[in-house]
């Protein structure tokens, strides 16, 4: 039987991560956050302190690696699990950087193509469908303005002590989209054959419903 590979890119705060793990358990593929491998190099080089000059040579003695455990992917920096330490704010501004750094994506260019050729997947990123799998069987851009993407952050960490304002996750989003639309390698764009999905007006469940629908229907043509 063909895997089936999907591809959703979009930009940051739009639900990516969150939809894909509830299409992927609709669908039964393997949800594979590229991220999530972006955000790990960042911690490895941020832990080190390691300058843009040697990130290249330094990149092999990262042993970065996915995991699938009991159905969930967990990310890992040698033995060490980090799937939780990688979503501080401070590495999810240090990955954006760091994933514009053309030495970076192609040592996780194989890791990502490798995974999708043995397995269906759902693969969410910011250059899947136009980089990393051009012959995905569908491809989505998902989407939603940029002040709604900063309400549904701003309410994730309304609870803790530290949770920063509206308008500062606001201005972070607008820097962040900036950033990867336009970095010299790989920049965030739509795929020509994406299909577009903006949640703005859209909960989670009507997301991951209309990513199904369209993944159904490319399918069965």
């Amino acid at each position: 039987m063909k895997n089936i590979n999907i591809a959703i890119d979009g930009p940051a705060g739009a639900g990516k991560s969150t939809i894909a793990k509830m299409v992927s358990k609709k669908l039964g593929y393997i949800y594979v956050d590229t991220g999530a491998l972006y955000r790990t190099i960042a911690l490895y080089i941020t832990e080190n302190n390691i300058s843009d000059e040697d990130i290249e040579n330094a990149l092999p003695k990262a042993k970065v690696s996915l995991k699938f455990i009991d159905g969930a992917q967990r990310v890992f920096l040698g033995d060490r699990d980090v799937s939780d330490i990688i979503r501080t704010p401070e590495i999810s501004m240090a990955a954006s950087r760091t994933s514009a750094i053309p030495a970076v994506r192609a040592y996780l260019f194989e890791t990502q193509q490798n995974i999708a050729k043995s397995n269906s997947v759902i693969m969410d990123g910011r250059d899947i469908g136009t980089v990393v799998l051009p012959d995905a069987d569908v491809k989505i851009f998902l989407t939603a303005s940029a002040e709604e993407r900063a309400n549904r952050r701003y309410k994730e960490l309304a609870e803790k002590p530290d949770c920063p304002s509206y308008q500062e996750i606001l201005d972070d989003i607008i820097k962040r989209d900036y950033q990867d639309m336009h970095r010299e390698t790989a920049p965030l764009k739509q795929a020509e054959d994406a299909v577009l999905v903006d949640t703005t007006t859209l909960n989670l469940e009507e997301s991951a419903n209309e990513i199904v629908r369209i993944i159904t229907e490319k399918i069965g043509e």
